[in-house]
């Protein structure tokens, strides 16, 4: 017999929805009676529910002191910061309250809809205040193919498989979605030994990634997170796009990796799927097969698991969309491929004594399968622009032109549990200024 929770809010039972009663995200918006007031919100079905709202009118005067204060908050930094606890506390609470049947349920409450908003009236802003952002490079497919195409004898480095290679994002650039992203301008050679000219980017990319948000007590200067107790520390995972610039790239990334090729812009997806709500679709992992070296004792964890999330990258012209076309898929992959785990990028990363805060994003780096289709960025799926792939209006892409829509989604299925998505995750190309 199913015994699955319904939730009285329209859209929340659509069957190909993103936001059933089982996902419950967080995210920070302002509602357009609101302005200049960004507050905390949960998406269900085609409304969000106001947080604030919502606590000023008592239907939260169940919750802790500190988690009300929390929630009051313009960001969601307090609320990351309580603890699994107090997470999994409020996400209960919120649930009866939009659950049909439970007690707690505001169905018939006369502020009803003063609380619930439209999802798609909201001006959504990026969750957190990024203190910190880290850039992963965890994907063995796109590692081997990007290696492969520069390095044809030696596509992974010796380091790569003993641990999870990253390097440090720019956290004022990172974007919500929807936010338009113009073009790079910077140092370009033609040949491998320059000169360098300056300009525009020519080979502008999409990096298809997940991220996720550091949450609990941060860990004090000089001490480690323990591989087996990161996951304490995970809040929740968005979508995010790491625009490159690769012509950038390659110039300026020996001797000491990206700079500039990725500091213009990160967009994210604005909902925060949280991991209780992601639970039912953890898969054992990551997998190592026979001849991997073995992990360090500091990366070993035997409970460690991955997430089966499905993603897939669309794209579409300025003529595209004028003409009403529907945009074009160009890559399908899963986060469950990766060979590094969250929790081993999060040990590897406080290893040293790095400290942590709330509201740190960590990402996954591009994620690509085994097969062509599966390939997480242009640079891939166009084999460095010798391959290019045809859009539904008949042009060509080797690289991303100005006036391209990039569409990033992201959702989980799996038998006897509900499908929960993470929206979209999308940006614009400006030509350069």
């Amino acid at each position: 017999m199913n015994h699955r929770a319904t939730s009285w809010v329209p859209g929340a039972g659509r069957a190909d929805g993103d936001f059933p009663i089982e996902n419950l995200p967080w995210g920070i918006a302002e509602r357009p009676d609101r302005p200049g007031e960004p507050r905390a919100m949960v998406a269900i079905g085609d409304a969000a529910l106001d947080v604030a709202e919502a606590a000023g009118f008592g239907m939260l005067e169940a919750l802790p002191p500190r988690v009300l204060a929390a929630l009051r908050m313009p960001t969601l930094n307090a609320f990351m910061g309580l603890g699994e606890g107090d997470w999994r506390t409020a996400r209960e609470h919120v649930r009866g309250l939009l659950t049909a049947g439970d007690r707690r349920s505001i169905e018939g409450h006369a502020r009803r809809d003063v609380v619930l908003v439209p999802r798609d009236s909201l001006a959504m802003r990026v969750p957190a205040e990024i203190g910190d952002y880290t850039d992963f490079y965890a994907s063995e497919h796109h590692a081997t193919n990007v290696g492969s195409m520069f390095r044809p004898n030696q596509p992974l480095m010796p380091n790569w498989k003993h641990l999870p290679v990253g390097y440090h994002g720019r956290a004022s650039s990172i974007v919500v979605d929807g936010t338009p992203v113009r073009r790079p301008c910077g140092q370009t050679v033609q040949s491998d030994d320059g000169p360098p000219s300056f300009g525009p980017s020519r080979l502008l990319d999409h990096e298809l990634e997940m991220g996720f948000f550091f949450g609990g007590a941060g860990n004090p200067m000089g001490t480690r997170i323990r591989v087996d107790h990161a996951a304490e520390h995970l809040f929740g995972c968005v979508i995010v796009n790491d625009w490159s610039a690769r012509d950038v790239q390659k110039w300026e990334y020996q001797p000491l990796g990206p700079f500039n090729a990725k500091n213009f812009c990160t967009t994210v997806s604005p909902w925060v799927v949280t991991m209780d709500a992601l639970r039912p679709f953890r898969v054992p992992g990551p997998v190592r097969r026979e001849g991997d070296p073995a992990v360090l004792d500091y990366l070993r964890w035997n409970d460690d698991f991955v997430v089966d999330v499905r993603l897939e990258v669309l794209v579409s012209s300025a003529g595209m969309r004028a003409s009403g076309m529907a945009p074009t898929r160009i890559s399908i992959g899963s986060f469950r491929d990766m060979y590094w785990s969250m929790s081993q990028m999060l040990a590897h990363h406080t290893s040293t004594g790095c400290p942590m805060r709330p509201g740190d994003l960590l990402a996954s780096g591009t994620i690509s399968g085994p097969t062509k289709e599966s390939r997480g960025c242009m640079l891939e799926r166009t084999w460095r622009g010798t391959e290019p792939v045809t859009l539904g209006d008949g042009t060509e892409r080797r690289f991303l032109q100005d006036g391209d829509e990039v569409t990033i989604r992201g959702w989980c299925e799996r038998d006897g549990h509900a499908r929960i998505g993470f929206g979209e995750c999308r940006g614009t190309i400006l030509p350069a200024e």
